[in-house]
């Protein structure tokens, strides 16, 4: 890997900033190729105020330059931004070609990767009344019943979760939500009881081939399988995906505790405050008084509340698995350029070295080892070597979608840090003023 390319490899997992010819945007750096293409994960663009989640990549030929931006309290905004010499431009422009984004024109429109879950749900949501458009439908007679569990059959993913006094073998399920890429489903299992599960939903929890993406499944779980004879399988659960990408990005380190969704969300989605509340308020009316759950006609607010949780568990679960994929797709896209971008003198015969574990494999290692480095500085660590993970607390603010981090008394949680030093890289120019 070329210089340039370890020095920016330094700022891994720090938050920068990148003019591109089609617009600038903000994000996490999370890998650097030796193309020298970058991935960022927590994208925002500056221009629209609008964010996405999930990885971006942008190549070298957009990349007019790169930014690191200060500590969000730091009081001093961003770092100064270097401009780009006449030469230095001359040579992109001459790289680029004509002034457009070619094939990544969906860079420009950082909106579309979070809405395509949601857009496709058919909700029209307005961006400041979210909260009062979600559709969903009620399952309480036999005569939705067919039809809903005839939709579920026929697909490929879906998000499920419920609600209910005490869920495990020795509680009481009273509703069961289920969201699909085009419908949401509250089921009322007090209403509808075992008959629900033996007419249909039973077949659709244990298909291996439709995928449940639910958070926190152990509970659940021994429900359905105690009470109902329900063997959930294929599942992706959100707060083990949750550790997992903490893992990754961390270098391997676990956290000492783990996240509830609303903090999944928070973190990986940046949700909007009002559908935070929304959901909040559920839990709270629901704990103060139990017997809400046996109670008929059910509150709307609480099914609005079931309704958004079961729609961002399926925004959620794209998220997590673009992070969970991103060094992957790294490696594979430094394989994919790793002969055909060289001069090929070496390649006459590869049998004697085709086993050997190749240099773009090999820079996992070197990722993982930086990465560990970063953890120690960013978190305190507690007796068992684990990461003190501080809870999170969603704070009004007048964009939903800003991206910051979030601060715990006593504890340390990752921070955008800037870097007393000036690191050049390829034709851009990466200037860090000095604190």
């Amino acid at each position: 890997m070329a210089l340039g390319c370890e020095r920016l490899g330094a700022l891994l997992e720090r938050t920068v900033k990148l003019t591109l010819r089609c617009g600038v945007f903000q994000g996490v750096l999370q890998h650097v190729n030796p193309d020298r293409s970058l991935l960022l994960r927590r994208v925002k663009n500056l221009e629209t105020g609008r964010s996405t989640p999930g990885v971006k990549m942008f190549f070298d030929h957009e990349i007019v330059n790169v930014e690191l931006l200060e500590e969000p309290d730091s009081g001093k905004g961003t770092a100064a931004l270097s401009e780009c010499t006449s030469a230095v431009e001359g040579n992109k422009r001459a790289e680029a070609g004509p002034a457009d984004c070619g094939p990544w024109t969906s860079l420009c429109d950082s909106l579309e990767s979070q809405l395509r879950v949601s857009n496709s749900l058919k909700y029209s949501l307005s961006e400041k009344k979210e909260e009062e458009n979600v559709k969903y439908t009620v399952v309480d007679c036999s005569q939705q019943f067919g039809p809903a569990v005839l939709h579920l059959k026929q697909q490929c993913v879906v998000s499920v979760a419920g609600e209910g006094v005490n869920l495990c073998r020795h509680g009481k399920l009273s509703w069961l939500e289920v969201a699909t890429s085009s419908h949401i489903f509250l089921f009322d299992i007090f209403f509808l009881g075992p008959w629900a599960f033996k007419n249909g939903l039973q077949m659709v929890l244990e298909d291996k081939n439709i995928l449940k993406v639910m958070h926190d499944c152990r509970w659940i779980s021994d429900c359905l399988f105690h009470q109902y004879g329900v063997l959930l399988s294929n599942v992706f659960d959100t707060q083990a995906a949750d550790v997992l990408q903490f893992s990754m990005a961390t270098g391997g380190f676990l956290p000492h505790r783990v996240c509830t969704l609303q903090e999944c969300l928070m973190q990986h989605l940046k949700i909007p405050s009002k559908c935070d509340a929304i959901m909040k308020c559920g839990q709270h009316v629901a704990s103060e008084n139990p017997d809400i759950w046996f109670l008929r006609p059910f509150p709307a607010s609480l099914l609005k509340a079931f309704a958004l949780k079961a729609m961002y568990l399926l925004l959620l679960h794209s998220t997590l698995m673009d992070n969970l994929m991103s060094d992957l797709t790294a490696v594979v896209h430094d394989y994919l350029n790793a002969y055909r971008t060289a001069s090929g003198h070496h390649l006459g015969s590869t049998n004697s070295t085709c086993m050997e574990l190749p240099e773009e494999l090999r820079q996992l290692a070197r990722i993982q080892k930086l990465r560990r480095e970063n953890a120690v500085k960013d978190y305190k660590m507690n007796k068992d070597g684990l990461l003190i993970r501080p809870a999170m607390e969603l704070k009004e603010r007048n964009d939903p979608y800003k991206d910051g981090n979030y601060r715990d008394d006593g504890e340390r949680f990752p921070t955008d840090k800037a870097v007393p030093q000036i690191t050049s890289f390829h034709n851009w120019e990466i200037k860090i003023k000095k604190p």
